[in-house]
């Protein structure tokens, strides 16, 4: 059998793309803002994480090109070699800053901050402990490492107190949550993940991805909005949503930070963050600092649509924060209301197996702080429209 036999085999995507049901990889040429130029239409964007609205910010657009103009557009090389620029020892202090933490590290991918963190802490012998529902850069961070993994049921502490008296109690762990997960739209129970932590003696890591620039009033996510910040050994978090850029980090004491600076392969081994994408980060955090009104609409719009999709009769399950999902039952009906809503000129995200169970299939959407009253009622009559003409609700 040839290795490449697997490739040949592969016909899922094709078959989608024959019935005109395929989603994936459409062509915006355009701002990344709440309407965007798809395949030439103009669309309503209703699936971005760009939370704030700050990836076409003329002053984030400006601080790209100054970095530019000064570092030019890459490091050639990286952190621990000749990729270390004054640029990125700025940016790790005012990460570190907004998350209540001593020192901070920046890596090119929020991804590769995952993949780093949890590979380099936990050696073999030791056990990583995971929500069923977290991201995928952690499970593949788990794979990465030596360790054990250890899952247990979403967000059920009984469950988690469970697997940790059971398998973990009396050995070191690590226990690696979201702050708000990106499909489901709900928040980790941090404070009880910490208490149970304390009790059996795990650290605790929290993933703010989705909850940077939404949880808290100055955006530093889901630990300082539970008051968890000191209970919680490290934060990471991605510059790709609400800090209209690309790449990652980690925050912790100055101890896990060193000690992450010499262990996490995905640093060491991978070219630095570029200049404009850290100068941009660093204009994002200080209009999120002088521009406290985002969030606060973030938030507005938020309640707006969730109000209004569960009035509509759409499952909406545990959803508390901008990323909303729509239940919606068989495959089908994912793609079907995909398409619908894509000729309507609205876009969202289906998500499908293997990311959801077979009949559990949802159509993902997220919010940002510039839409406007107008836009979201435009498409609220749309999602109406469909769900009734397709059952579902």
């Amino acid at each position: 059998m040839s290795l490449l036999d697997k490739v040949h085999g592969f016909t899922k995507a094709k078959e989608l793309m024959a019935l005109g049901h395929y989603p994936y990889f459409r062509l915006i040429s355009s701002e990344q803002d709440t309407e965007v130029i798809c395949n030439g239409k103009k669309m309503l964007m209703m699936g971005s994480n760009s939370y704030l609205g700050l990836t076409n910010h003329p002053r984030i657009i400006e601080a790209a090109k100054k970095a530019t103009d000064k570092y030019g557009s890459g490091c050639a090389g990286s952190r621990f070699l000749n990729g270390t620029l004054d640029i990125h020892i700025e940016l790790e202090e005012e990460l570190a800053k907004l998350v209540g933490k001593e020192a901070s590290l920046a890596f090119a991918a929020g991804y590769m901050a995952n993949l780093g963190a949890i590979s380099a802490m936990v050696d073999r012998g030791e056990f990583i402990i995971t929500d069923k529902y977290d991201h995928a850069s952690i499970l593949d961070g788990c794979m990465l490492s030596m360790g054990k993994m250890l899952r247990f049921n979403h967000n059920n502490m009984e469950h988690l107190e469970t697997v940790l008296k059971n398998r973990v109690d009396g050995k070191n762990g690590l226990i690696v949550v979201d702050g708000i997960f990106s499909m489901e739209g709900d928040i980790a129970d941090i404070p009880n993940i910490c208490k149970l932590a304390k009790k059996y003696n795990v650290s605790v890591m929290v993933d703010e991805a989705h909850s940077i620039g939404v949880l808290h009033k100055t955006g530093a996510g889901a630990a300082m909005h539970f008051g968890c910040t000191d209970d919680v050994e490290i934060i990471m978090g991605t510059f790709s949503k609400s800090l209209a850029s690309v790449g990652g980090f980690l925050a912790g004491s100055k101890d896990v930070i060193h000690y992450l600076k010499h262990r996490a392969r995905p640093l060491i081994f991978s070219a630095s963050l570029p200049p404009a994408s850290a100068a941009t980060v660093l204009e994002a955090m200080k209009i999120m600092k002088e521009e406290p009104e985002r969030i606060e609409h973030l938030w507005e719009n938020t309640h707006y649509m969730a109000e209004n999709f569960k009035n509509m009769g759409y499952d909406i399950r545990t959803s508390c924060t901008p990323v909303i999902p729509l239940h919606v039952g068989e495959m089908m009906n994912a793609f079907k209301m995909w398409k619908q809503l894509d000729e309507e000129g609205v876009f969202i995200n289906p998500v499908v197996p293997p990311a959801v169970p077979p009949n559990d299939t949802l159509i993902r959407t997220s919010f940002m702080s510039t839409h406007t009253k107008a836009q979201l009622d435009e498409a609220l009559d749309k999602f109406e429209k469909i769900g009734k003409g397709l059952n579902i609700i």
